[in-house]
């Protein structure tokens, strides 16, 4: 819905993408894409700051779904355990 790039400090458009790539991780089909999928989406959203998340918790406080902070986080270990393998 775009409410947590709104709502970020740093205008990240990357927190959704870790939102969405955090949940395709517990999805059962697409598994053997996993790592091509959460690559590209990461060079996709790159330029638009990905990295850059301070910690404000902005996103998690406007979610209508409540997606959690550390999704962000856990979007961070996905694309480090792509760009490792």
């Amino acid at each position: 819905c775009g409410a947590c790039v709104a709502a970020c400090p740093n205008a990240s458009a990357a927190l959704f993408v870790g939102a969405k790539i955090s949940q395709y991780t517990y999805l059962p089909q697409g598994q053997p894409e996993r790592t091509l999928r959460a690559t590209r989406m990461i060079e996709r959203m790159d330029e638009e700051g990905f990295g850059n998340c301070s910690n404000h918790a902005e996103c998690e406080a406007v979610c209508p779904k409540g997606i959690s902070i550390m999704n962000i986080a856990k979007m961070r270990r996905e694309y480090f355990k792509t760009i490792i393998r």
